[in-house]
């Protein structure tokens, strides 16, 4: 049999409007409240997060410039190697509340409802409320949304500004207005301004959607589509024009980039360098990959979505989405050209798509939690299936089908929870039975109530695995560049910094992807101020980073027994013994309260209280001050700003009281580097002292 979930508008779309079913906006609004509750729980462990944006949040609530540019610092010497939208969002609301973790992390929790809201509105258009529903049930307990939504990286509002533009063309599709193409090109630009080129992945289905679906004649459909991409431009091109035209010498470094280009840092480190492995001022060499796909960011290919590094994060209902969009698109076989649930099909099945396979086989930069751009797609795929086989369960093939995707989901489920097999032992075979069953009996014809049964157990079984892992997330401090969600699987967690919860297995990668070891991070606590004990995420055989990328050794890299030079040492009996950490690439320095004095004193007679290699090693200096720390080469270390020239000059008028050694240099640890050139001045013209375990030299006072 089959059933009308709502009424249809004689275009066939749902009717968003009249007839709501009861049920509908209480169970919107308890989805809506308990993603929020859910996603505020323990939401002070995370602390700063990720050190790097959060100093560039603390230096955009203080200065206004910052803000618009992005810098890393108040004083404005360099930016993040990313345009600043979705810094302005945490800027505001810490110019509201003050400086705090709560005040920073919030606005992405309100990011993360809004995504889940905006889906389940797309969805419903097009499918009816059940599908909405399911969809932003499986958004909210993705585990790598649940991680992201709670983080201060670009993703948040990236993901948010997507499923506006899928939102918005869904709208054209139904009525073919300008107005919701114009909207669609505008939601894709402003997303360019969270995290550049990233979001055009979501161009090609969103263009093939109206193109085929939309209402009006082709050559309208081309046009419209033409004024979108117009829009598109519009909405990111106003702050490139304005970056780009302003005077180079009068604005900060654009981070990132080798010659202070935003166009540059588009279509190099943050463009085409991510698919080719070419990225210059990359933490490690670039290039082709050896042979067999292995390179340093893991292994590529048509599995990638699915190993250690990336399967808990996302992987769970992938093969369920597959099969949902297979099954969607034959039972639309024979549906006019403007059919909207085609159309709808063609937009989230596209999504998944393009979006895994540059995952899956670009050769650049790829961390696990940039899966987070998956996550609506596979949602609305899942709820969209589900209402579908639902609807259609009286066909034998779509059952076969729809058992196929249980046998599938019941697989994933197994393989990814066999991974961290100390992780709630017996989730896996309860999923495994309730699996077997479930195949079996959705094969036969059933009474409704034995198919009310059957449904639950295979919501349980597609369910139960993320929602485990995003227990484990929300329960887990997590801080770092790197973060990761769910419990230790195997697969790569941080990259020689805290990017990663307690007790997880981050490291340096190697060939084949995997970490190589474990580390314990200590996350700062609701005000934002890190706890004494942080240790950085370090390989425990004593091998520092550089061993396999060739990166310097120097600050917060571990020595042959552990102990990181200016970090945290382990002691005997298991506790983190405070040294005043001074960072890593990847990690911010953790600076001990008699450090954060010795800089604040007179510190607001320098343009920048202090000055160091590698954004995070200046990140954290300038959070437990709340004063500009210059980041010298920017998130790597190896941006040519400022020059050794221009360094100088600071320190001759008097601009910069304290150069902080220990942290990191360029790629490979190139002698002829900007920041090695800088580094080596300091140490021939200024002597060390140090203090907590930190050196420290004081410009104010060079060698006799």
């Amino acid at each position: 049999m089959t059933t009308t979930l709502t009424p249809t508008s004689p275009t066939g779309t749902v009717d968003a409007r009249p007839n709501r079913q009861r049920w509908e906006r209480p169970a919107l609004a308890a989805l809506l409240l308990g993603t929020l509750i859910a996603y505020l729980i323990n939401l002070s462990a995370n602390g700063w997060a990720n050190d790097f944006y959060a100093a560039a949040v603390q230096a955009g609530s203080q200065s206004w410039e910052a803000f618009f540019f992005g810098s890393s610092d108040a004083a404005n010497s360099i930016t993040v190697d990313k345009p600043p939208a979705s810094l302005w969002v945490m800027e505001l609301s810490v110019r509201l509340f003050g400086l705090n973790s709560w005040s920073m992390l919030v606005p992405q929790v309100l990011l993360g409802v809004a995504s889940v809201a905006l889906l389940w509105a797309t969805v419903r258009r097009s499918f009816g409320p059940a599908a909405g529903l399911i969809a932003g049930t499986v958004l909210a307990v993705t585990p790598v949304a649940v991680l992201m939504f709670r983080f201060n990286n670009p993703d948040a509002l990236l993901v948010l500004l997507m499923i506006a533009a899928a939102w918005a063309m869904t709208r054209a599709v139904a009525d073919g207005r300008w107005r919701w193409l114009l909207l669609t090109g505008a939601f894709i630009g402003f997303g360019f301004l969270a995290k550049q080129l990233q979001v055009l992945l979501v161009v090609p289905p969103l263009a093939l959607m109206y193109l085929i679906a939309g209402p009006p004649k082709l050559g309208k459909r081309i046009a419209q589509l033409c004024a979108a991409g117009a829009a598109m431009v519009a909405g990111a091109g106003w702050w490139i024009s304005a970056v780009e035209l302003w005077p180079s010498d009068s604005r900060p470094w654009i981070g990132g980039s080798q010659h202070n280009s935003i166009i540059e840092l588009t279509l190099g480190y943050n463009g085409l360098g991510r698919l080719n492995g070419n990225e210059t001022g990359s933490v490690g060499p670039g290039g082709e990959l050896p042979a067999g796909g292995n390179g340093m960011w893991g292994s590529t290919g048509i599995t990638r979505m699915f190993e250690p590094a990336q399967g808990g994060q996302i992987a769970w209902l992938i093969p369920a989405a597959l099969v949902a969009l297979v099954i969607g698109l034959a039972l639309r076989g024979r549906a006019p050209r403007t059919d909207p649930r085609r159309a709808a099909l063609i937009l989230w099945g596209g999504w998944l798509l393009v979006t895994g396979l540059v995952f899956s086989f670009m050769a650049g930069i790829f961390h696990q939690y940039y899966t987070v751009a998956l996550a609506p797609a596979v949602a609305a795929l899942v709820g969209i299936g589900a209402v579908q086989i639902w609807g259609s369960r009286d066909r034998l093939w779509v059952r076969c089908a729809g058992a196929v995707a249980i046998a599938l989901t019941t697989a994933t489920a197994w393989m990814l929870l066999s991974r961290s097999a100390s992780f709630q032992p017996w989730l896996r075979w309860a999923i495994l039975v309730a699996g077997v069953i479930a195949t079996v009996a959705f094969v036969f014809p059933l009474a409704r109530k034995q198919s009310v049964i059957v449904a639950l157990a295979a919501a349980f079984i597609g369910l139960a695995g993320p929602i485990a892992y995003s227990v484990d997330t929300l329960a887990s401090a997590h801080s770092g560049a790197i973060p990761s969600a769910g419990p230790s699987s195997g697969g790569m967690r941080g990259l020689g910094g805290p990017g990663m919860r307690p007790g997880g297995d981050g490291g340096w990668p190697g060939a084949d992807g995997s970490a190589t070891t474990g580390a314990r991070n200590g996350a700062p606590s609701a005000g934002g101020t890190p706890p004494d004990g942080a240790q950085t995420g370090i390989p425990s055989d004593g091998a520092t980073p550089g061993a396999q990328a060739g990166m310097p050794s120097d600050g917060g890299v571990p020595s042959q027994n552990g102990a990181a030079a200016g970090g945290s040492a382990q002691g005997a009996n298991g506790g983190e013994q405070r040294m005043g950490g001074a960072g890593g690439l990847l990690g911010g320095s953790r600076p001990s309260d008699q450090i954060v004095t010795l800089l604040e004193s007179n510190g607001s007679d320098y343009t920048w209280v202090a000055a160091a290699v590698g954004s995070n090693s200046a990140a954290g200096y300038q959070l437990a001050t709340e004063l500009p720390v210059m980041p010298i080469g920017g998130f790597n270390g190896s941006d040519p700003s400022p020059t050794l020239e221009q360094f100088q000059q600071y320190v001759a008028d008097g601009k910069i009281h304290y150069f902080v050694a220990g942290g990191r240099g360029g790629p490979g640890g190139n002698s002829e580097s900007t920041s090695s050139a800088i580094t080596a001045w300091v140490t021939a013209n200024y002597s060390a002292t140090t203090v907590d375990g930190v050196t420290l030299y004081d410009l104010t006072q060079p060698k006799s």
